[in-house]
């Protein structure tokens, strides 16, 4: 009888384990479903954006005083025209640019500033460590829009000024994310074996720790691409990114927003646009983050 029972609580167990396998297995799989929705929708963005001097049908600056907060599908305006009378579409399209160049930029600063800083910080430890994280501790107890808001009241608004404030608002994310890590893998047992056969600092820093702590940098560089996206937004949207007439998407929010009630197109495309690309990296993120991390690899028993 002990040995049924026995033989019986080796199946539950047996089966609830499969059962988590494969429900771990399918929300890996759709993950990378809408991973891949995100590469596509992307990819997309980034053609159009490229593309905009030859895709779009009018130039994003020309006014048709004819047709002034035309609504969408009126004389060749697919997606209507804003209240001086321009495309909503080419506008669109070439915001995109801003909006990307300002992610891309905005990471990469990031990236190279604050991934050495968290290198450093962890590895060396002592005086220094705390110098550099009571530095990164200060900037990111400051509410990020409101840091890139007074970066930019110094600076002036501007393309340039709008990818250096977001940019320095998201170094600390990146030093404590490199730093936690770097703490662990520095008493690894090929870190300890470096150090023991004489590698100098550097070597040690961007040939043994770099290499595995980069997996969680791409994910929060996908994350972080998102919030520079909403932050340019932001900042447009308040008057203080990039100034007109340069299209950007945050601007066209602010146009269309005092007269949304009776002229929606001018806000509704815009904020779909900004919408889309956000949950797109997002989505790539997480993804990423899926296919990256070790313990769920060790879960589904790769």
């Amino acid at each position: 009888m002990r040995t049924n029972n026995v033989m019986g609580a080796l199946a539950t167990e047996l089966t609830r384990h499969r059962r988590s396998r494969l429900k771990e297995m399918g929300r890996v799989a759709s993950g990378l479903r809408l991973g891949a929705f995100g590469v596509v929708v992307i990819v997309i963005m980034a053609v159009v954006a490229l593309a905009a001097p030859w895709v779009t049908p009018f130039p994003p600056d020309k006014a048709d005083f004819a047709l002034l907060a035309s609504p969408p599908g009126t004389s060749g305006h697919l997606l209507g025209s804003d209240v001086q009378g321009r495309d909503i579409l080419s506008r669109l399209a070439y915001g995109a640019r801003v909006s990307m160049l300002v992610g891309v930029v905005a990471v990469g600063i990031a990236v190279l500033v604050g991934v050495p800083i968290g290198l450093i910080a962890g590895y060396i430890g002592g005086v220094l460590d705390d110098v550099l994280m009571r530095i990164m501790d200060t900037l990111y107890s400051f509410p990020t829009i409101l840091l890139a808001l007074v970066i930019i009241s110094v600076l002036q608004p501007g393309l340039f000024n709008v990818m250096v404030a977001v940019g320095i608002t998201s170094i600390p994310g990146y030093a404590r994310l490199v730093r936690g890590s770097t703490l662990l893998i520095r008493e690894s047992d090929y870190v300890r074996a470096a150090k023991a056969i004489g590698a100098p600092t550097p070597r040690i820093l961007f040939f043994h720790i770099w290499p595995n702590v980069s997996a969680p940098i791409l994910v929060q560089g996908s994350l972080g691409m998102a919030f520079a996206v909403t932050a340019e937004a932001s900042l447009s949207f308040l008057g203080l990114g990039v100034p007109p007439p340069t299209p950007t998407w945050g601007g066209m929010l602010r146009s269309g927003f005092s007269t949304i009630d009776t002229t929606w197109w001018l806000s509704v495309f815009p904020g779909f646009a900004i919408f889309f690309l956000v949950l797109a990296f997002n989505f790539i993120g997480d993804a990423l983050r899926d296919v990256l991390d070790p313990r769920l690899s060790r879960t589904l028993g790769r």
